[in-house]
Parts: structure tokens; C-alpha cells; sequence
């Protein structure tokens, strides 16, 4: 709980005062069925006008005040809860952009989008309902009970048969509903997370004509929901008929009792109304809690489950040791030793002692088959990963004694797969550089090759992507990409096979920008096609993991086996194209 009271703390005057208010309401609950009483006992059977008058305007004052603290209550619940759970929500939200790589694998994006959205939902609505009836259900049960014990001790002994059945029934169906919430709450996850991954690969689907398939796939994870949401929801279906039943039957027997109480001369007529009025609220007030608890044990299916993201170990932080200072300045970058698997020490290698440096201004090309950890080589240098073995240094320092916001700032990364956000072209770019001016915006475009196709457009810069980018070809948006990252001036760029979807000629270009607008950045480019990094300074040849030829494109022409086998295997790929 004490890590929940932090959202409690600011709103505190509404968490105090929204209950209070309600018991307000709940003191004139409680006076109008006396009043009422007073009414019939003495203002009607005495053919009192003037009485009647007089108690009935009192009733109406107190209906007036019970409105007024009834919509104050509801007011500030309401505040209290969607403040509480805005706050909650942020956080939530900042911890999972806090994560690293290996934490989001841990992950489904529909099970975190469903903890963000659903879950948060829940809690909300078990706080406004909490919040309103948290005092004003016990406080019309226990004032209920001493006024009905106070007009007639005999007749309010029926309730106290009823009360320890009704609580057993509710304690029966608290323990049977909370397991079943939180397997309807992963069924949710589960279903979210097919839909994300339908709308976001919407083209490949209609290219394969797949569309039956996902639809049945839908089906069956709908499905799946529903009869999970059922066997949940039947307990909520069984509650409200056990406690109406237990309400009526023991209205039936007060009404009886009471009624044979008023034939022997020993009560009231209007004092069997306000009793019969009394055991109702009684009731209703048991009514309420037992609604309370059962939304409470599908909120804490929901707060387990947001716990677990707020009490998640981010694997890869910075070091208490990190110096806050210190910059990337020079962009010099040495592997020593290094080995790397994603599952820790004990797991399968992804990279095998690999060790070189790539000097300031450098242009280092890595190249080797699908799977020899091109990619993973390149994500140990921001620290997107951390070795398991030896060191990555960027400027003869651990890339863990520098702190991931510094280390990052000087790092500029095009990754495999291209991202865009939705906004504008310029929007987008200005990821690189916030503060940018449009000149410079326009020169890093031009220098990517982008600057033609994005004039193009007839709001130019000013062009709505979309969400992901969808209005621009593949080839468009790895050059909006590398826009944004050389908008970002890095001291070391990372082209991870961001070329790829580029004709030959564009990807010329743009490696001539390399050389002069980015000559003092060190860069490494990641490539499929020899043609990509046959200028580079360096070229590194990796096979499982293990660098296994390193040099210019000539040197490894002469002494790297597998170099020329991808070489010849390329050219006589473009001389059949050719022919």
C-alpha cells in the first residue's frame, strides 16, 4: 500500500471529504423514515395539520441537504479516484518506457496496452464506487440497526438470522470471482495483443489472403474472452438475486411480526413503516457491500497485474558508479573480448570474443549471414543490451560508466526495422533535434536524399504521416529515418541494413555524405549487400557470432574465403539480373 499512497497524497481533501459528505447523506437516510413515523403516529392519527406541516418541511430540509452532500460526495470521489488513477496511469507508463529490451520481451504490446487502458479502468471504478460507499454503506447498516433495535428489539432480531447467511453467501462469492477475473483480464491481454499484431500487419495479411484466417483466429480469441467474461460475470448474475431474495423474505416476516405486534396494541402503525424502512437500508446497505467487494476482487486482479509492471527489476540501468559528466566526444568505439548472449551467462552465445576498434571518423562495415549477430554487435554499443562478457568502450571508457542518457545522446541509430511516428514529416525528423532550425532540418534531409521526395508532397514538411509512416514506400522511410538520426549530429552512427529498400544509386549518394558532411562521426553500417560497405575504412566479416575476417574490401577480397564467396555470389546474382 505504501507505494500507492504517493497518488492518495495530493488529493487527500477529496479522499476525505468525498466519504464524509456521503455520510451526511447516510444521517438523513437514516432520519426520514423516524420523521416519517412521527408523521403517521402523531400528525395523522391526531388529525394534526399544523404537525404534519411542521415534520414534513423538516423532511424537506433534509432531502435538500442529503442532495447536496450526495452530489459534493460524488464530485469529489470521482475527482479523487480519476486523479489517483491519471497519476498511477503516468507512472505506469514511465516504467514501461524505462524498460529495457529484455523487460518489453517479457511482455506481450496487447498485455501491456491492456494494464495501461483496462486495468487502470478498473481500479478507477472500484475507487469512485469505494469512495461513495465506503462510509455510506456501514454507516446506514449500523445506524439502520440501532434505530430498528431501538423501536422494537424483538422484530430486529429477524435481521441478525439474515445478516451471518447473507456474509457467507458474499464471502462464498468473493473467493469464487477472484481467480476467474484475472483469467478473464489475461484472456483480454491475449485478444488485444491479435488485434494489435492484425492492424499493424494489415498489408501482409490482404497480400497473403489471409483474411479468413485472422478472422477465425479473432473468432476463437473472442470466444475465448466471452466464456472467460461469463464465468466471471456469473457471479455478479448469482449475487443480486440471493440478496433480493434474502430482502424480501425478511421484509415478508417483519411485516407478519410486526403487523401482529400492531394487532395486540404493542406497536405503532408508523412505527412499522420506519422499521420496515430500517430493514431495507439494512439490506441494501449489505447490498452495496457485497457489490463493493465484488468489484474489488476484479480490481485486484487488475492491481496485481499493474504491480507486477511497477515491480518489474529493469535489467539494464545506470550504474551507481556512472559519471553523470561524462559525454561522448570523440566517437572512438573498442570491442575487447566480447561476448554476448541474449539469456545471460548461461545461455547460447550470439557473439564469441570478438574484438577490434573503429577510430573516430572511421567507416566500419560488418557483414555475414542472417544470424552471425551483425545486429546484436551494433546494440551493445548504446547499451540497448549489455555483454555478458569483456567490455564495450566509446572513448577508452565502459560504455557502463557513462549514463544511458549521455551515452544515447551521442549515439545515432537507424534500426532494422524503421519506425515513424504519427504528426508531420518535420515532427518526425525533429526527433533528431528538437531545437533544429529549418535549414538544418532541410540540409540532413537533403543529405539523406529525402529533401526531393518530401518537396514532392504538396504540404512538403508540413505532410501528415500517419501512423508508422504508411503514406511513404519503404525506400522513403529509411531515408526519413537517417534524416532524424543525422539531424541528431552523433558522434557515432549506426545504419543497421537502413539502406536496403534504397536504389544503388541513392544509397551512393548518401555514403558520399557520409564522407564529407559526417566525416568526424564514426559509423557503422550493417549491410546484406557488399556494394553497401565495399568503401568502407573497415570491414568486418561475422560467422556465428565469431569475426572471422576483418580489413579493407581488397585486403579481404585476397584473404577472407567467405568475403569472396559473398562477393562472387553477388556479382554473378546482378549479371543474371543484368542479362
Amino acid at each position: 500500500m505504501k507505494r500507492y499512497a504517493k497518488y492518495a497524497r495530493p488529493y487527500l481533501g477529496a479522499f476525505i471529504i468525498g466519504p464524509c459528505m456521503m455520510i451526511a447523506e447516510v444521517m438523513g437516510d437514516i432520519m426520514l423514515p423516524r420523521l416519517m413515523a412521527l408523521i403517521i403516529n402523531q400528525g395523522v392519527a391526531r388529525h394534526d395539520t399544523g404537525y404534519i406541516l411542521k415534520i414534513g418541511l423538516c423532511m424537506v430540509l433534509v432531502a435538500c441537504g442529503m442532495a447536496i452532500s450526495g452530489i459534493g460526495g460524488s464530485y469529489f470521489s470521482a475527482k479523487a479516484s480519476i486523479c489517483f488513477t491519471s497519476d498511477l496511469r503516468q507512472d505506469l507508463f514511465g516504467k514501461v518506457q524505462e524498460f529495457s529490451f529484455k523487460n518489453i520481451d517479457d511482455y506481450s504490446t496487447g498485455s501491456l496496452v491492456t494494464r495501461l487502458t483496462n486495468d487502470i479502468q478498473q481500479i478507477q471504478q472500484v475507487m469512485v464506487m469505494g469512495l461513495k460507499m465506503m462510509l455510506r454503506a456501514p454507516g446506514m447498516f449500523l445506524g439502520a440497526l440501532v434505530m430498528a433495535f431501538v423501536m422494537n428489539r424483538q422484530l430486529a432480531l429477524i435481521i441478525l438470522v439474515v445478516i451471518p447467511l447473507l456474509a457467507a453467501a458474499i464471502a462464498a462469492i468473493l473467493l469464487t470471482a477472484y481467480p476467474r477475473f484475472g483469467i478473464m483480464q489475461e484472456k483480454l491481454d491475449k485478444m488485444n495483443s491479435g488485434i494489435q499484431e492484425a492492424l499493424t500487419n494489415v498489408r501482409v495479411i490482404k497480400s497473403f489472403v489471409r483474411e479468413d484466417f485472422e478472422k477465425e483466429r479473432f473468432r476463437k480469441a473472442n470466444e475465448d474472452l466471452q466464456e472467460s467474461s461469463l464465468r466471471a460475470l456469473k457471479i455478479v448474475i448469482r449475487t443480486m438475486p440471493v440478496m433480493m431474495l434474502a430482502m424480501n423474505v425478511t421484509t415478508v416476516a417483519v411485516v407478519w411480526y410486526g403487523g401482529n405486534l400492531i394487532i395486540g396494541g404493542s406497536m405503532q402503525v408508523g412505527d412499522l413503516t420506519a422499521f420496515t424502512t430500517y430493514i431495507v437500508q439494512i439490506l441494501m446497505s449489505l447490498m452495496m457491500l457485497s457489490m463493493i467487494f465484488l468489484m474489488g476482487a476484479r480490481a485486484m486482479a487488475s492491481v496485481k497485474r499493474v504491480d507486477e509492471v511497477l515491480r518489474q527489476e529493469i535489467d539494464l540501468t545506470d550504474r551507481e558508479a556512472a559519471r553523470k559528466d561524462l559525454t561522448v566526444k570523440e566517437g572512438r568505439v573498442e570491442f575487447r573480448d566480447v561476448s554476448f548472449g541474449y539469456q545471460g551467462k548461461d545461455g547460447e552465445q550470439v557473439l564469441d570474443h570478438v574484438s577490434f576498434t573503429a577510430e573516430p571518423g572511421q567507416i566500419i562495415g560488418v557483414i555475414g549471414a542472417t544470424g552471425s549477430g551483425k545486429t546484436s554487435l551494433v546494440q551493445l554499443i548504446p547499451r540497448l543490451y549489455d555483454v555478458t562478457g569483456g567490455s564495450v568502450l566509446v572513448d577508452g571508457t565502459d560504455v557502463r560508466e557513462y549514463s544511458l542518457k549521455n551515452l544515447r545522446e551521442g549515439i545515432g541509430m537507424v534500426l532494422q526495422k524503421n519506425v515513424l511516428f504519427s504528426g508531420t514529416i518535420e515532427e518526425n525528423l525533429r526527433w533528431g533535434d528538437e531545437e533544429a532550425s529549418m535549414e538544418q532540418v532541410r540540409a540532413m534531409a537533403d543529405a539523406a536524399q529525402a529533401d526531393g521526395f518530401i518537396t514532392s508532397f504538396q504540404k512538403g514538411y508540413d505532410t501528415d504521416m500517419g501512423q508508422g509512416g504508411v503514406n511513404v514506400s519503404g525506400g522513403q522511410k529509411q531515408r526519413l529515418c537517417i534524416a532524424r538520426a543525422l539531424l541528431k549530429r552523433p558522434k557515432i552512427l549506426i545504419l543497421d541494413d537502413s539502406t536496403s529498400a534504397v536504389d544503388t544509386a541513392t544509397e551512393a549518394r548518401i555514403r558520399q555524405c557520409f564522407r564529407t558532411a559526417l566525416k568526424d562521426t564514426t559509423k557503422f553500417i550493417i549491410a546484406q549487400r557488399i556494394g553497401s560497405v565495399e568503401e568502407a575504412d573497415r570491414i568486418l566479416v561475422l560467422d556465428e557470432g565469431r569475426i572471422i575476417g576483418m580489413g579493407s574490401h581488397r585486403e579481404l577480397l585476397a584473404s577472407c574465403q567467405a568475403y569472396q564467396e559473398i562477393y562472387d555470389s553477388q556479382k554473378d546474382r546482378e549479371k543474371e539480373v543484368g542479362a
